[in-house]
């Protein structure tokens, strides 16, 4: 499994054929991961190459500051209901995928 920083720029960003080749995901922060022979997508997109502790870490960082948004945007005597049904739910933690996460994982 490799890992990038790539902006998504629209169309054509990843393929059909870019997903035939290879697994492919996208995570908050402009993260994605990928099949290990896909590297050649990460340099058409001019993906910046990351371990997977470094590209856990940029998301968990993410997610630790919309949490904190989440947190503290209050208003007074509304039920955390009523919060939810106004902002959404509270924003939650993600793992980055990786090869050793499940013995059926498969990349193309």
């Amino acid at each position: 499994m490799k890992y990038c920083i790539a902006e998504n720029t629209g169309l054509g960003f990843y393929t059909h054929n870019d997903r035939q080749i290879a697994w492919l995901s996208g995570h908050p922060g402009n993260i994605w991961a990928v099949g290990n022979n896909n590297a050649s997508w990460i340099n058409r997109v001019n993906g910046v190459e990351k371990t997977l502790e470094q590209a856990q870490s940029i998301l968990n960082t993410i997610i630790s500051d919309a949490q904190n948004t989440w947190d503290n945007d209050n208003v007074s005597g509304e039920t955390e209901e009523q919060k939810i049904k106004r902002i959404g739910t509270r924003p939650t933690s993600i793992s980055l995928p990786n090869d050793t996460d499940d013995a059926n994982f498969v990349s193309f």
